[in-house]
């Protein structure tokens, strides 16, 4: 198959989605797909271009396989609402010409990861024209994450936008979502059932396991090796509500096994470095390479998942496959009935978002219980090996577009629009 990946974020981004859409182009790659990628330039989470790439400048690249085309986009230095729509913007103005030249390699289906939306009309436009099957894969309802955050707060654009997304959602041949809160909030915009595909992220079982060994990064940090290490890694943004983490470090500031390690970079990073300034038993990491990746999780007993109430449903933590694969319990904010809550239930505790307190008692109360931390962790390796394999989920997704292409003509409005 000739598959054509229009995302915003690739490798070497080495968080978020970036690094999915990169193991999914480079696997599929591996399977003997043809693979093109158009994608921006990597920023993310820095919100900086970075070194040996520019904004402004296309660029044509391979990277393990796959041919990777980058267009331009301005990338905000300090992103807020309106300068995060006029960023998305950009690229989907920007990649529109690469995307109409790949007209003549005739992909058989143009793979449109949200976000960012705003590249959905031109995939629908080029699919009518040429004959592609498209397929939308949510990994956050950015229009709805967006308002809830606060991050959008005019009603009326709300409105405005809601209605053109629905619609747009209708035009797809599939449309994908990472966790069955968000299938059934598709369904809620319109989406017919038969359209949607269960997609969850996946992690290499294989790479990230619980024998791996941790002490390295805790010999760089001068973590003894008897202290009980709560760590939070990924992305320092709006959506994480990283706030509490620092408040619970300073509520265990006395508690003199416990060590908190915040892996990552992003928006939120200063404020957490200020929260933390005086405690010596927090530690702060940039983003590890991908091949440093499983000695970080394993260098922790806890995990640690912070989430916005307002944040929840709307979004499915990238992190959180990692997290289950090392075999460690996590401690996370979200409410009951929350997929996060569904998915750490009998992995980890779970505290209501927003709740200092409580977090740092679920810290306390597993790095007192050796026993408790290896049976929930127990539990979260075997969750990861029967339900987030990667070679399982990226096997059903190639039998689903497969299904695809056997439909009605590419390119016709699918029947329930």
């Amino acid at each position: 198959m000739k598959i054509l990946m229009y995302c915003l974020n690739y490798a070497p981004e080495l968080t978020g989605i970036g690094k999915y859409t990169a193991e999914q182009a480079e696997w599929l790659v591996a399977q003997g797909h043809e693979v093109r990628v158009i994608t921006a330039p990597p920023y993310y989470p820095e919100w900086k271009v970075s070194e040996g790439y520019k904004a402004c400048s296309y660029k044509r690249e391979m990277r393990n396989g796959v041919t990777v085309l980058r267009a331009p986009l301005w990338v905000p230095a300090k992103p807020s609402g309106l300068k995060r729509l006029l960023h998305l913007a950009t690229f989907a103005v920007s990649s529109m010409p690469v995307l109409f030249a790949q007209a003549r390699w005739k992909p058989d289906v143009v793979f449109v990861v949200e976000p960012p939306l705003f590249c959905s009309p031109a995939t629908l436009l080029f699919a009518k024209l040429f004959g592609s099957k498209t397929w939308l894969h949510i990994q956050d309802f950015e229009v709805d994450a967006a308002f809830a955050l606060g991050i959008l707060k005019n009603e009326r654009a709300k409105r405005i936008v809601e209605r053109i997304e629905n619609r747009l959602l209708r035009w797809f041949d599939r449309v994908s979502t990472i966790s069955q809160a968000m299938m059934r909030l598709a369904e809620a915009k319109g989406v017919d059932r038969s359209r949607l595909v269960h997609f969850p992220n996946w992690v290499d079982v294989e790479t990230i396991h619980p024998e791996v060994k941790g002490h390295a990064i805790r010999d760089e940090l001068n973590i003894p090796a008897d202290a009980v290490v709560a760590l939070y890694s990924g992305n320092m943004g709006h959506k994480q509500g990283l706030e509490i983490l620092g408040r619970a470090a300073n509520l265990l500031q006395d508690s003199q096994n416990i060590h908190f390690v915040f892996c990552g970079s992003g928006p939120g990073k200063a404020a957490l470095e200020e929260t933390c300034a005086r405690l010596n038993r927090a530690h702060f990491l940039p983003l590890q390479s991908i091949e440093r990746l499983p000695s970080l999780l394993a260098s922790a007993d806890i995990h640690l998942l912070p989430q916005r109430a307002d944040a929840a449903d709307l979004v499915m933590p990238s992190k959180l496959t990692g997290m289950l694969a090392s075999g460690r319990p996590i401690v996370a904010t979200a409410a009951d009935g929350t997929e996060v809550a569904d998915v750490v239930c009998g992995r980890g505790i779970t505290v209501s978002p927003g709740d200092a307190s409580a977090v740092a008692d679920a810290v306390f109360s597993l790095a007192g219980n050796e026993a408790l931390r290896t049976a929930l962790g127990t539990a979260a390796r075997q969750y990861a090996e029967t339900t987030l394999a990667l070679d399982s989920l990226l096997t059903r997704f190639t039998t689903h577009v497969a299904d695809v292409l056997r439909e009605n003509p590419a390119g016709e409005r699918p029947r329930s629009a």
